[in-house]
């Protein structure tokens, strides 16, 4: 969801379900996990040298005398970039767990090894960013105003002050656009793109895509909902806001829709429904929110929620609102989509 320059909500006051504002707003998030490095600095590839530019997704042009080394990034952003070979050691966003297990947004990275400068939704420590010394600041927007995600309201113009800032949209278009973004952001930073990694996990990005295809071809009837689950509610998602669900959609998949005069209270994001309407929309298969600030389904006591058609017949799966964009780590989102839909009994 945007974080919030819609409607007559603040940017605190929208919530993910839809698209990716964090939950944090609402629910107790999962601790501060202030893990720290030493600091070191991020590596990208021997190949990076000299000048640097990257023209971001508000239109803004970031210039520097060399490839910036001292990055810091949201941790999706770090986890993407991680997966081409690009190691970001200072982070935002939900990186770590009460436990200090990885966030499921921090992907592959080793998050003992990070330096967390705010692990939860409104904090940033302003103090730890200025003494790591970064160079650029890289994350990303959901909201046609280019607002920074996860940089703070309160401290947004100290964070500027000390270092450049870009930022990839992932607001009101599909999946394929902001891949192809990260991806020119990391062989900017001087990845290796022509590796054998990175182009078969293209490949099987595209692969898995057809096989989508397919499957929604094959069974058009099959109705799916995009929900995320709080403690006193129930999110249903629009489709037409978030990256995931615009490429499913355009793949074919027949998605539950939230009433317009429900999203446009919210933005056009999602629908607010109590547990005990949670079966508004009758649903073959559930897509349900995977991050930690939401509850999960095994979670769910609501008696309501059991009794869903598609909750008996075990048709419910994760779906990553803030996916991590890197071809790698959007296969397994749309193979598990795909392979919901192949399987799927119509039970809604």
């Amino acid at each position: 969801m945007s974080n919030a320059r819609t409607a007559n909500f603040s940017r605190r006051g929208l919530l993910a379900a839809g698209g990716a504002l964090g939950l944090g707003a609402f629910l107790a998030a999962c601790g501060d996990g202030d893990s720290e490095s030493s600091g070191s600095d991020s590596t990208a590839s021997a190949k990076a040298s000299g000048p640097w530019s990257f023209k971001d997704d508000r239109g803004t042009t970031v210039k520097l005398d060399e490839v910036p080394t001292k990055i810091v990034a949201f941790v999706g952003v770090a986890a993407a970039l991680y997966d081409y070979g690009i190691d970001v050691k200072g982070v935002f966003g939900p990186t770590t767990l009460k436990n200090g297990k990885a966030d499921v947004q921090a992907g592959d990275m080793d998050v003992s090894k990070l330096t967390v400068f705010g692990n939860v939704w409104d904090q940033f420590n302003v103090e730890k960013y200025a003494a790591f010394a970064p160079q650029v600041l890289l994350t990303t927007t959901f909201d046609s105003a280019g607002t920074l995600w996860y940089v703070p309201e309160a401290s947004k113009d100290k964070i500027a002050k000390l270092a450049p800032s870009a930022a990839i949209s992932v607001y009101d278009r599909q999946l394929t656009a902001p891949l192809q973004r990260m991806w020119e952001l990391a062989e900017s930073l001087g990845a290796d793109m022509t590796a054998a990694k990175v182009t078969d996990a293209k490949k099987r990005f595209e692969a898995a895509s057809e096989r989508l295809r397919k499957a929604a071809k094959a069974k058009p009837d099959v109705r799916v909902l995009a929900g995320s689950a709080a403690q006193d509610v129930f999110y249903v998602s629009g489709t037409n806001l978030s990256v995931d669900l615009e490429y499913f959609k355009a793949l074919g998949v027949n998605f539950v829709e939230p009433s317009e005069a429900a999203k446009k209270a919210t933005g056009g994001w999602f629908e607010t429904l109590s547990w005990e309407n949670v079966d508004k929309y009758p649903a073959d298969i559930i897509m349900m929110d995977d991050r930690s600030a939401t509850i999960q389904p095994a979670d769910i006591t609501e008696a309501t929620w059991k009794q869903l058609p598609a909750v008996k017949a075990g048709q419910v799966i994760a779906r990553s609102p803030e996916p991590i964009l890197s071809y790698d780590k959007c296969v397994p989102m749309v193979e598990n989509l795909a392979k919901a839909i192949e399987s799927a009994k119509k039970v809604g």
